[in-house]
């Protein structure tokens, strides 16, 4: 909760009333989560890699989801 909850966009299913778009640009990124005993949590985020690991398949470009 507190990693879609840091993110400024919309996102397929996680969407936020006040950031109604996708972000690429600033939030491309995975976001990766640590609890402590005292359940404070800590983010941080590792870039999302756009390569496949062999050229028989393509790159998918991210895009909007539309229902």
């Amino acid at each position: 909760m507190a990693g879609a909850d840091a993110r400024k966009e919309s996102r397929g299913a996680q969407a936020h009333d006040d950031f109604p778009d996708r972000d690429d640009a600033n939030w491309m990124k995975h976001t990766l989560a640590w609890c402590d005993e005292a359940g404070h949590v800590r983010l941080d985020y590792r870039p999302v890699k756009m390569q496949t690991l062999t050229n028989d398949v393509s790159v998918i470009p991210p895009q909007k989801r539309v229902y």
